[in-house]
């Protein structure tokens, strides 16, 4: 994606969620860069070796996040639950929705066709 103010390529390693078929990005760390450089493009680009594929990002609402943090945290808890500090082990949908301002997630969808 290209960054907004510098208008240069930026490169974020993310952990790609797939939930019944839908694929998300949680942002770990909060409000980060590739994250306020993610809403201002409104798309970006997945590369997985050498498959790269362009996409348009929806971010959730509070209210719609909860499952898919339950599913974020039961696949790369091992990985982020640093980031995810007050959550037990094994949180509830109460614990989630009072964390959820703090976690961008955005849906990924494909990319819309230029005319």
């Amino acid at each position: 994606m290209v960054g907004r103010q510098s208008g240069q390529v930026r490169t974020t390693v993310v952990n790609l969620l797939d939930v019944d078929g839908q694929r998300y990005l949680v942002a770990p760390r909060g409000t980060t860069q590739w994250v306020r450089n993610i809403r201002a493009a409104g798309e970006a680009q997945l590369r997985v070796g050498r498959k790269v594929e362009d996409v348009r990002v929806e971010e959730l609402d509070d209210d719609a996040k909860t499952p898919v943090l339950h599913a974020y945290l039961d696949r790369w808890a091992w990985e982020v639950g640093q980031f995810f500090e007050g959550v037990s082990k094994h949180p509830t949908d109460d614990e989630l929705a009072a964390i959820a301002p703090g976690f961008p997630v955005f849906r990924l969808g494909p990319a819309s066709k230029q005319g």
